[in-house]
């Protein structure tokens, strides 16, 4: 959960206010980005959800921290009216890998997670 928060505060977010989701990262390999390992993940994360067809995967890797991961846009769908997708992030750094499925829709023309709940009303 705390990546899904990672990655919706971080997807859209400027670096400042990404600082402010730290403590968020707890056990997480995102909790070992250094500032390069963030800003080529998040990038990726917006590359992806802005940019990538459904099923194309991107990659990041930074070759001095060897931190890395992918993002794959697994479908594109509607909710509200609103775009969103459904994504696949797995990142890895120092010796921790992470998983992820999500859901984001882009509610002001910025990509915000959504709860099961929300995404059916």
């Amino acid at each position: 959960m705390r990546l899904i928060v990672l990655i919706l505060a971080m997807a859209c977010a400027s670096p400042a206010l990404a600082q402010n989701w730290i403590g968020l990262l707890k056990n997480t390999p995102a909790e070992r980005f250094d500032e390069e390992d963030l800003r080529l993940f998040l990038d990726n994360s917006r590359k992806a959800l802005n940019e990538a067809p459904e099923k194309q995967t991107l990659t990041w890797e930074n070759p001095k921290t060897r931190a890395g991961g992918d993002i794959t846009v697994l479908r594109s769908f509607e909710s509200k009216g609103r775009p969103c997708k459904e994504v696949r992030v797995r990142n890895q750094a120092q010796g921790r890998k992470g998983d992820n499925k999500m859901s984001l829709c882009k509610v002001d023309d910025k990509w915000r997670l959504l709860s099961a709940s929300q995404l059916k009303k």
